[in-house]
């Protein structure tokens, strides 16, 4: 799903679902954008990969880029880092209450330099914990020219 506005209705409707805190105690007026649904949209924004904050205001919907500020939205964002982790690990229970098995994506992680990886004995306990050698191209041309990785 491409559509942002699709995507954050979705994730909203599951967190209506599962939380039941729409706001924090401390605002005094109550904002156009609940917490909830300020919650929904910085999901639905790693969700989809949108990293950038000048980018997902771009993207936004005319109905939820009326209802905040970018700043006001840094500001609570912040503010509720709490209360984004515990609806956060609500969702993967909810999303992962009939799992049995799950795919891990993952970025390689240089745990030491290949060079003395046969001496290292980190992650060697037990073979099924012991890493896997690679070769990254990008890396050593970065590292070549000075240059940092994207």
């Amino acid at each position: 799903m491409n559509n942002l506005n699709a995507n954050y209705e979705r994730i909203l409707e599951v967190l209506r679902k599962i939380s039941k805190d729409q706001l924090l105690p401390y605002q005094r007026r109550q904002p156009k954008l609940s917490n909830l649904e300020l919650i929904s949209l910085k999901l639905t924004a790693e969700f989809m990969r949108i990293d950038s904050e000048n980018d997902l205001f771009r993207k936004l919907p005319k109905t939820i880029a009326s209802k905040i500020e970018r700043s006001v939205y840094n500001r609570r964002r912040r503010k509720l880092f709490d209360c984004l982790n515990t609806n956060r690990q609500k969702l993967t229970a909810h999303f992962n209450e009939f799992e049995d098995y799950f795919v891990v994506d993952s970025m390689p992680l240089e745990v030491c330099k290949l060079s003395i990886s046969y001496r290292s004995i980190i992650c060697k306990e037990a073979s099924y914990t012991s890493p896997n050698k690679g070769y990254c191209a990008a890396q050593r041309y970065c590292n070549k020219f000075e240059i940092k990785p994207i």
